[in-house]
């Protein structure tokens, strides 16, 4: 087991993060879905994940991809946002459908019915595919080399230490 965990560190760690903008994601939508912005719930969902990202980009640039680089700083960054403003999109895409093309929305349905189509479609489809790009995305394009800052920046990382001895 324990093989297991550390051959997908990375994904353990990218999907601790994830859970945690996930949080901050509902949090925040719901905090203004429920206030300020009860007749803009797409846009209570993508300020929401707007939150969630900026925390996203530190703690995946500092803890899951911690070794990971093969950038510049102002690059990583730019082309972090840029992929994460695709999956922002790929997010927010489902609500709108249920929204607006299936119009599961009021009158149609009662006020606890819009609420399980908006997390459905929002929250759960939503999420799934802005996740499952940006894991693929930022390897590929963001983070796209291994140990690019390892040996420098956690030299006395036993994770580190055990994938050298290896």
């Amino acid at each position: 087991m324990r093989e297991l965990l550390k051959k997908h560190r990375e994904l353990l760690r990218f999907a601790v993060v994830g859970g945690i903008s996930f949080v901050i994601t509902m949090s925040v939508n719901y905090g203004l879905k429920f206030t300020v912005l009860r007749t803009h719930p797409v846009t209570a969902l993508i300020v929401g994940v707007l939150v969630a990202t900026i925390f996203s980009y530190v703690a995946n640039r500092e803890w899951s991809f911690r070794t990971r680089g093969g950038r510049e700083r102002a690059h990583e960054a730019a082309l972090f946002f840029l992929i994460s403003g695709v999956a922002l999109g790929l997010n927010a895409l489902p609500q709108w459908f249920s929204r607006y093309v299936l119009d599961l929305q009021a009158p149609r349905l009662s006020p606890f019915g819009v609420e399980v189509a908006d997390f459905v479609s929002g929250i759960i489809i939503g999420t799934l595919l802005g996740t499952a790009f940006r894991w693929w995305a930022f390897k590929k394009w963001v983070f796209p080399d291994e140990d690019a800052r390892g040996v420098v920046a956690v030299a006395d990382d036993p994770d580190i230490q055990d994938r050298k001895a290896a």
